[in-house]
């Protein structure tokens, strides 16, 4: 969920933040079986920050950008009506409904097919549903029974999809702009399963069944399990299918375990796994030293800049003892001496939450790393993150320097104009319990996105500081774009731009980035149900009883027609083949005329060098809408060295409409 430091958070603010919430009272569960998901994330990378480009970074942005990014700014016409009529339910830690994104002006009641309720919080017609879950049995002391959002990350999600349209915020002057969601007309129903110590298997199940039944329209899930969990033992693919039966589609993060493959989580084919992609604004934070070169890093540094430089220190030179130096030069807690690091800026070998530094009494602190190198983390004191080679130039002049000093200076924005790329910690394909469907699905804006929060969370691990806007990063952060995306237009999914090269190509990316506008008039659609996801499921080796496990029904394999998992009518097609031999692979798709009654597409195919794709029939003439055609795409081509990974594509075209299927092969 959400960035690396969201797990921390929820342990962190039994410390610094009051449990009362006037809106709330408290009203107790009954103890209930649970199996345990963690919202724990790691993000890794071996790239220098100084690997950035600065030319591509230009004039300062002043405005809050994801949506605009997508295309889909604020004069994009609106159906108001209609979007007052979706119900948007979100699985997640919770909603703070105070926040003015979540205003109900101008809302009129809900709409009267909705049969929610609303547990120990104060709705509104914009909130009109709120339920919590605790099978774990105990609250820390921070927390207690009710829906409201001590973390934060529920309040920031949801706003992403359907909050309301508010002008003039920030973080600290940081990205300022109007805050929204895709929807803001939309309804919001929060389904509270996500507490300081994890989230439970059992509660996300009833919150997949009570939000089913209330009656919402898409289901949001910015909660990430383990990447190899068979779908028959996953809580979110059980409850997701359960959804698709009810017409009701699941949009879930992939996971933050990136840039290693075969991380994704939540893959499975009838919900969307989302990555986490760049937007065309970067956060920068400055530093000059003594001799008054200047350095450029990233974090979120909020603090004003300073007149004056402060006094210099490298960690391992202040440590407690001299078996703790490589302790102290890591900066970890109580490793330092706090009478030499006092009213100092340290540097650190090593990217943390600096609570050593802050505990020993640091005037701030400079991060020496290579991992993160792309995403911006805020902190308690004036911080930046440099590569390792910056590093190494700080120590040089630590060393020959007998007064050394250095300045912090307040974060800037800046246009990057090579967005979006794939963020390093967005978790990769392939699909680890079905290889041949590819995972993740689409990406979408995940790096410094700024939204509502909860002013009973930190902002930051160790903060004291309480915040109504937060910028947070993470596959979680994605994951609620493309809820918007949907709640315009359910086959979004055929609607995604290809993105800037990334070494792993669609396994980062799935089809690429999404495209809310082009999403409202697919052209064609590629449509599946549970029938054809049981047949998927039987054809990969699944039996009965663990499909029933899924389907909650008699569903079997008993009469299934034989086949392949490359079968199933998937709109990207995807191929685990054998390295170093010749393969060939064929795809059987059907598509389905939602555009203009009488249309013909014409297929065209780009492909790698060595990859040859062949498309039959090339033509579809469709006489009416909803008329559906077959056709089969046969990819071949010479041995693939082991790891690595071919693309191609197959566009159908009809001189209006461009719908797109990414194909993936690797070895």
């Amino acid at each position: 969920m959400g960035n690396v430091w969201s797990l921390l958070w929820s342990f962190i603010v039994l410390f610094i933040v009051s449990a009362t919430c006037v809106i709330c009272t408290v009203e107790g569960e009954d103890d209930k079986k649970v199996y345990i998901v963690y919202m724990g994330a790691k993000q890794d990378q071996d790239v220098s920050v100084q690997s950035l480009h600065l030319n591509i970074l230009e004039q300062v942005l002043d405005d809050d950008r994801s949506w605009d990014f997508l295309g889909f700014t604020g004069k994009v016409p609106r159906k108001l009506t209609q979007e007052s009529d979706i119900i948007v339910g979100m699985i997640d830690t919770g909603i703070w409904p105070e926040s003015e994104s979540f205003s109900d002006r101008g809302f009129g009641p809900p709409p009267k097919r909705w049969r929610g309720v609303c547990h120990n919080i104060t709705c509104n017609n914009k909130i009109i549903g709120a339920r919590f879950y605790n099978s774990f049995g105990f609250y820390v002391p921070t927390e207690h029974p009710s829906p409201c959002d001590t973390i934060g990350h529920g309040t920031h999600t949801a706003s992403t999809v359907a909050g309301a349209a508010v002008s003039s915020v920030s973080l600290y002057g940081i990205a300022r702009g109007t805050a929204r969601g895709a929807v803001p007309s939309a309804r919001i129903a929060m389904y509270k399963v996500c507490w300081a110590f994890g989230c439970a298997d059992h509660d996300i199940l009833a919150a997949f069944d009570d939000a089913i039944a209330d009656g919402v329209d898409v289901i949001s899930v910015s909660v990430g399990g383990s990447s190899g969990v068979d779908y028959a033992s996953d809580s979110i693919a059980i409850g997701s299918f359960h959804a698709m039966r009810a017409g009701i589609l699941t949009s879930a993060s992939a996971g933050n375990d990136g840039p290693e493959r075969g991380t994704a989580a939540n893959v499975a084919p009838w919900l969307v796994s989302v990555a986490a992609s760049s937007i065309d604004r970067r956060i920068l934070t400055r530093i000059e030293i003594g001799n008054h070169k200047r350095i450029v890093g990233h974090s979120i540094n909020t603090f004003s800049t300073t007149k004056k430089s402060f006094p210099f220190i490298y960690g391992g030179d202040a440590a407690i003892s001299k078996n703790r130096t490589v302790d102290a030069g890591d900066c970890l807690i109580d490793a330092m001496d706090p009478k030499l690091v006092k009213g100092k800026v340290v540097l650190c070998d090593m990217i943390s939450d600096i609570d050593g530094p802050l505990k020993a009494g640091a005037r701030g602190v400079v991060m020496a790393d290579d991992y993160y190198y792309d995403i911006p983390f805020s902190y308690p004191l004036p911080t930046t993150v440099v590569g390792s080679n910056d590093g190494q130039h700080l120590m040089r002049y630590l060393n020959k320097t007998r007064n050394p000093v250095v300045k912090i200076f307040k974060s800037e924005q800046l246009v990057d104009k090579s967005a979006p790329n794939v963020v390093s910690f967005s978790s990769r394909g392939p699909n680890r319990i079905t290889p041949d469907i590819l995972k993740p699905d689409v990406s979408a804006p995940g790096l410094a996105i700024l939204a509502a929060f909860s002013p009973k969370a930190p902002m930051s691990p160790f903060d004291t500081r309480s915040v109504k806007y937060n910028i947070e990063s993470g596959t979680s952060m994605a994951c609620p774009h493309v809820t918007g995306a949907a709640v315009t237009s359910k086959p979004f999914i055929q609607r995604a731009t290809p993105m800037n090269r990334d070494p792993d190509v669609e396994l980062a990316y799935g089809a690429g980035q999404i495209d809310p506008l082009k999403a409202v008039r697919p052209g064609l659609v590629y449509d599946a149900g549970e029938a054809d996801f049981v047949q998927m499921l039987c054809n990969q080796g699944y039996n009965t009883t663990s499909i029933r496990l899924m389907t909650g029904n008699h569903s079997s394999c008993s009469g299934v027609k034989k086949g392949s998992v490359r079968d199933l009518n998937y709109p990207s097609m995807a191929a685990k083949v054998g390295p170093k031999k010749p393969f060939s692979v064929r795809f059987n798709r059907t598509v389905m005329n939602v555009g203009s009654a009488r249309s013909t597409y014409r297929a065209v195919v780009r492909a790698s060098h060595g990859v040859h794709v062949r498309v039959d029939p090339k033509i579809l003439t469709f006489h009416e809408l909803n008329q559906k055609h077959k056709f089969v795409v046969t990819v071949s081509g010479e041995a693939l060295p082991e790891g690595s990974v071919v693309s191609a594509s197959v566009v159908w075209s009809d001189g209006w409409h461009r719908v797109r299927s990414p194909i993936v092969i690797f070895a």
